[in-house]
């Protein structure tokens, strides 16, 4: 996905977005319709040159403003195909050549884009952002257009600083706060916020609705520029959750260089090829929606859909490792899940089957019911069930129906055998992760039913919630 999001009707430079909005990131390209320059580019590059091709024009630098810890970069590959510079922090540790960069580097591009690294530790230690001045305005300095942010300023917002380790967070937050002063006082009020985090990646602190921004409206919005500085550090850090656990993965291979990722399908794999991988404990993921899955899957097949969250979940629950089949209904939809696995750095899968369930499986389909929490109520008056949440336990803790036992998904494989016996009614905030876990737990044989609902209704239908936030708008999108 691309948007042209060109800065200042003043000048014609063309500022176009990348977006990846299942990992809540952006990268940009920014050309003046002769030559072109990227920033934070997506590990699956080809969509880049595809704006060079569109646009005619030519790329001669690839900055990265930070190693990444929640994607992996095709700033390195893009960089190698196409004979780019590649800017990268001189002090982070990489094992590839690269065209070294430091606070106040200056890297002119063509005749009139100029940009200024700017160090704004905070998200890692070494983080930059760079600074775009255009050249052919306001003369003889240029003008100021934007500042690309990467996981420093983000919209009303900055990066989360804990993704080092615990040992590096309090020295990270409080860098933080001073990046986000620097970058307002150095730049103008109109000049564009462009980060790469805050789309809904776990990569920022908290999350904005926010489309766009500039440095003015910032400094009146964002905690970081409105609070005094001990304030902001104390509210980010109590408001930090978790994050994937396939994070612990992304910055070493960044510093390792990512290849470009290899997109051709994988092999086909027929039922008793699916029933094998099955039983060796591999991962056979079904890219359904949750309603398709509960009707009638293959036993012991995972649901992760594509119309969720699903490169995030799956990346998050699975051991580092293991092989991954996945069934789409169609080639499409394979190639789809395999565009956002090479995201975070799951390569190739190890097989791939289309069409239907009755086809991928050597035995009886499995299904369970799913319900809405009117559903759930009605059940309590006249047997006893268990309630599960697979929030997270901030959700949980903020508000949850009372007598639920949780267990946040991103635990459940390791630990249900912690899910009490008997029959289980497992929910959500809106549906994705209750199928995701109702997947785990068919797949374990426990007799269960999904609800399918947002938790804005639990109250309504008469399910009495607990908690502080009861009573309030307690659910979110999954």
């Amino acid at each position: 996905m691309t948007t042209d999001i060109t800065s200042d009707p003043a000048s014609d430079l063309t500022i176009l977005t990348i977006e990846t909005p299942t990992l809540g990131n952006r990268g940009y390209l920014v050309h003046d319709g002769e030559v072109a320059f990227v920033v934070d580019a997506p590990r699956d590059f080809d969509r880049v040159t595809a704006l060079l091709d569109e646009h005619n024009v030519r790329l001669t630098h690839v900055a990265e403003s930070h190693l990444h810890n929640d994607f992996l970069t095709g700033g390195y590959a893009l960089a190698q195909a196409t004979g780019a510079q590649y800017l990268v922090n001189g002090e982070d540790d990489v094992s590839f050549s690269r065209t070294p960069v430091a606070d106040g580097d200056v890297i002119e591009v063509g005749g009139r884009m100029r940009l200024t690294a700017l160090a704004t530790p905070g998200h890692t230690f070494t983080h930059l952002s760079y600074a775009l001045t255009d050249l052919a305005h306001d003369e003889p300095t240029g003008k100021q257009l934007a500042v690309f942010t990467g996981g420093s300023l983000l919209f009303g917002a900055t990066g989360r600083p804990d993704l080092l380790g615990a040992e590096h967070t309090q020295d990270l937050v409080h860098h933080q706060h001073a990046s986000a002063h620097k970058l307002a006082d150095l730049l103008p009020d109109d000049a564009e916020v462009l980060p790469t985090h805050g789309f809904g990646s776990f990569c920022s602190a908290t999350q904005s609705d926010a489309t766009s921004s500039t440095i003015g409206r910032e400094k009146t919005a964002n905690p970081v520029l409105t609070q005094d500085e001990q304030t902001y550090v104390d509210e980010l850090l109590a408001g930090l959750g978790p994050y994937p656990a396939y994070y612990a993965h992304m910055a070493p291979a960044n510093a390792a260089g990512p290849s470009a990722p290899d997109l051709s399908p994988p092999a086909k794999a027929d039922a008793d090829e699916l029933r094998r991988r099955i039983e060796a404990g591999e991962w056979v993921v079904d890219l359904r929606n949750r309603t398709a899955f509960a009707a009638g899957h293959a036993p012991g097949s995972l649901n992760f859909g594509l119309d969720g969250g699903f490169v995030t979940y799956l990346g998050w629950l699975i051991p580092w490792g293991t092989p991954v089949t996945l069934l789409g209904e169609t080639p499409d939809d394979v190639a789809e899940a395999q565009r956002e696995l090479v995201r975070i750095g799951i390569d190739r899968p190890a097989a791939h089957a289309t069409g239907k369930p009755e086809n991928w499986s050597d035995r009886e389909l499995s299904s369970f019911p799913t319900a809405t929490f009117a559903d759930l109520a009605q059940v309590r008056h006249h047997r006893e069930v268990v309630i599960l949440d697979v929030r997270r336990a901030d959700e949980y803790e903020g508000a949850r129906i009372a007598g639920a036992v949780n267990v946040p998904i991103h635990e459940l494989p390791q630990r249900l055998a912690d899910v009490p016996a008997g029959e289980v009614w497992v929910h959500c905030a809106g549906g994705y992760r209750a199928s995701v876990a109702a997947s785990f737990l068919s797949a374990a044989g426990r007799n269960l039913v999904a609800v399918d609902d947002s938790f804005d209704n639990a109250e309504q239908a008469g399910l009495h919630l607990v908690g502080p936030d009861a009573g309030s708008d307690a659910g979110s999108p999954t």
